[in-house]
């Protein structure tokens, strides 16, 4: 059977292109490799913010929980620093017991963000220009763009240009002298990422969380039912508009606008659309002899390394932590990493090829389930392989939390280890990293995943991308998918497919 549109990857940006496509009118097939949809987004329990544009256009009937509690921060010396979604004056409270200055800097630096993240939130839902050729609709939206960053005033539109090719350690300390409340808000500039807080360019990731979610801080949002909930309403979604979701179907290669499946079976499609990461399309999935070798070595070069595990405690009961008077201040993230230097040490670690002993710890609880973001845990040991080393990380980690829930171990039920070869394994992530390559200026935006490429389509005719190693990146959005179902459905409509 000839499909219009075969969409390769079942995860959250793969049903979501393929809800759009199928609500335009194309008959489209979904090739998901593993038993189950969704992809790597089920690794995280507590994410977002899913794109409320995408919710809207598709009609999805999702239950959205947003805690009181954005994030908890936990120190060495037994004390906690709660941040609450928004409640400026509950943290400020808070920040207020460790520092009076960062007290009265705080409500600023939280208007700031949020007037800058209303400026770069269109280039989410965006395609990003053309280098080269950029079209009238390309300027018009940057004009329009330009005309709100002039808006924003001379001392916001200074910290914007300012603070993109930061590191991010130094924007949080321009802000705030408690290096708890200054570890906190720097972990987002690297989170995923094979940086520390020193490595240059590491506070885009606060502008780009920002635009997602108006704050620079790492948001709690989870879907009831945690992201399989969500990839099943999107698979749900997708099936209504007339798309077809197959599971098992494990992609060997494409030829063209043909796939070939593990088994041989051959799909033919007037287009191609992969969801899988820029490396493993180009370089496993099309044979290299179909590329141009500039752009192959570019590809080559493009980096991914990943550099986190994740670790599913199943728990017979809620852990006591130190210094934290109420349960209900665990229901956001829970963040272990008190100081810029511990932060810089556990990428020490990975920069030396070994995992740090004293890793960043990004930590949500759900139903009993305490899921684990591990970081620094490089794809490749200097000593060693995951194989024979993830259950020692494992102790590790669950050593590091011990020291501040010193009732942790007595409450494990199971314990569940994902390491970085693990991630790419099984949910096809090359490298193992979870957002399909760095964030980093040099892939990002007009960037990503290549100079010339940022537009969905690729150098193969029929063949476009709409994962994660496209535009606006990682994270659990939709918007790539969204972005890329929107420029194929041009192409259609042009008669170019």
């Amino acid at each position: 059977m000839k499909y219009d549109v075969v969409i390769i990857g079942g995860g959250h940006n793969g049903l979501v292109a393929a809800c759009y496509l199928a609500k335009g009118g194309l008959k489209t097939l979904v090739l998901e490799r593993r038993e189950v949809v969704g992809g790597g987004a089920e690794l995280d329990q507590a994410t977002g913010p899913f794109s409320a544009q995408v919710v809207a256009d598709l009609g999805l009937k999702l239950a959205v929980v947003t805690p009181k509690v954005r994030v908890l921060a936990l120190s060495d010396d037994d004390r906690s620093l709660c941040i609450y979604n928004n409640d400026v004056g509950a943290t400020v409270s808070e920040i207020e017991k460790f520092s009076a200055k960062d007290a009265k800097s705080y409500p600023e630096f939280v208007e700031s963000f949020r007037r800058i993240g209303q400026v770069l939130a269109p280039l989410l839902a965006m395609t990003p220009p053309s280098i080269d050729q950029p079209s009238k609709g390309d300027v018009w939206q940057l004009g329009k763009i330009g005309l709100a960053f002039r808006g924003l005033g001379k001392k916001d539109e200074y910290r914007l240009l300012r603070w993109g090719p930061m590191a991010v350690a130094d924007l949080v300390s321009e802000w705030f002298e408690t290096e708890l409340l200054r570890a906190t808000v720097a972990a987002r500039g690297i989170h995923g990422a094979f940086a520390g807080p020193w490595s240059a360019g590491t506070s885009l990731g606060l502008l780009w969380q920002a635009a997602m979610d108006g704050s620079a801080i790492v948001p709690s949002v989870s879907v009831t039912g945690g992201m399989t909930a969500l990839a099943q309403v999107l698979a749900d979604a997708a099936r209504s508009f007339g798309a077809e979701v197959r599971t098992a179907a494990d992609v060997a290669r494409i030829e063209g606008a043909k796939v070939i499946l593990q088994n041989g079976e051959e799909v033919e499609g007037r287009a191609v659309v992969s969801n899988a990461d820029p490396r493993t399309t180009f370089l496993t999935l099309v044979d290299p002899v179909e590329l141009d070798p500039n752009f192959l070595l570019k590809m080559r070069n493009y980096r991914a390394p990943g550099v986190v595990a994740r670790i599913n405690l199943t728990l017979s009961g809620m852990p006591k932590f130190k210094g934290v008077d109420s349960e209900e201040k665990l229901t956001g993230r829970i963040h272990i990493g008190p100081e810029i230097d511990y932060l810089e040490r556990a990428f020490d670690a990975a920069k030396y090829g070994e995992f740090s002993r004293e890793p960043y710890l990004d930590i949500a609880i759900r139903e009993k389930v305490m899921s684990i973001h591990a970081q620094f845990a490089p794809y490749k040991l200097k000593e060693g392989d995951w194989g024979t080393r993830g259950e020692e990380f494992a102790d590790v980690v669950v050593d590091r939390i011990s020291a501040y829930a010193p009732n942790l171990r007595d409450l494990i039920l199971s314990q569940q280890i994902i390491t970085p070869v693990d991630l790419e394994q099984t949910y096809g992530l090359s490298g193992g990293h979870i957002h399909h390559g760095e964030q980093t200026i040099d892939q990002f935006f007009t960037f990503r995943p290549l100079i010339g490429w940022a537009q969905y389509r690729t150098p193969l005719n029929r063949l476009y991308l709409c994962g994660a190693g496209t535009h606006p990146g990682g994270g659990v959005t939709g918007l790539p998918g969204a972005n890329a179902a929107r420029e194929i459905g041009r192409d259609f409509k042009a008669g170019k497919l």
